[in-house]
């Protein structure tokens, strides 16, 4: 027995537990409580998310503003080096932050679904978000809503959604989501490269008017 679920189910007995010692209207109080604050929890950080995710250029460090070479090649070279720090090694690592958050959220949600499709389910909607952003930022914004709050809507007609029992037991599907996060960190940071350099190609033969460097 892996520590997290022994933990889930310490974590279970203890709140049974102290619910068995209320009345019954204090027990649906609470348990409507926990669900409404799940709830308020996760739309505040999807409203949070849709901002973050769905801009081309969620980063803002112009590390190029350091490049005080005066030489023409030498300043192009600066920049490209500059561009790949601060798109394709640090915006993936940020992205699959909140790509983290996102799949965790959805293990407390939603009900019989495995951990490998709750992260490929993740994974395609923070991939589409991110591609539509280099296409429409307000197209990348919409769908950064939508999905989100779709699943939630799927959710919550879900009867099996109200019981807390069941999203405290969600915690002792963390550790496989640690297990196998690591092939969609690789995933999510390909993606985005491949993104960001045909985004840099572009720029450099004035494809794009949206030249930032």
């Amino acid at each position: 027995m892996g520590v997290m679920e022994d933990f889930s189910i310490k974590f279970l007995e203890t709140y049974n537990g102290l619910l068995s010692t209320m009345p019954i209207f204090a027990q649906k109080f609470i348990n409507l409580f926990l669900i409404v604050l799940l709830i308020v929890i996760y739309s505040i950080f999807i409203w949070k998310f849709y901002r973050f995710v769905a801009k081309k250029n969620i980063i803002e460090l112009s590390l190029n503003k350091y490049n005080k070479a005066e030489h023409p090649l030498l300043a192009k070279i600066l920049a490209g080096v500059f561009y790949f720090i601060e798109y394709i090694l640090i915006l993936p690592f940020l992205i699959f932050f909140w790509f983290s958050i996102f799949t965790i959220f959805l293990i407390f949600l939603t009900d019989n679904l495995a951990i490998e499709n709750l992260l490929v389910i993740s994974a395609i909607i923070i991939a589409s978000i991110r591609m539509v952003s280099y296409y429409s930022e307000d197209l990348s914004k919409d769908l950064a809503k939508l999905l989100p709050f779709t699943l939630l809507a799927i959710s919550i007609i879900n009867p099996k959604f109200f019981d807390m029992t069941r999203i405290f037991s969600q915690f002792s599907q963390l550790p496989g989501f640690f297990n196998e996060i690591i092939i969609y960190l690789a995933f999510i940071m390909i993606l985005e490269i491949i993104l960001r350099t045909f985004d840099f190609i572009f720029s450099l033969f004035g494809i794009d008017d949206k030249y930032y460097y």
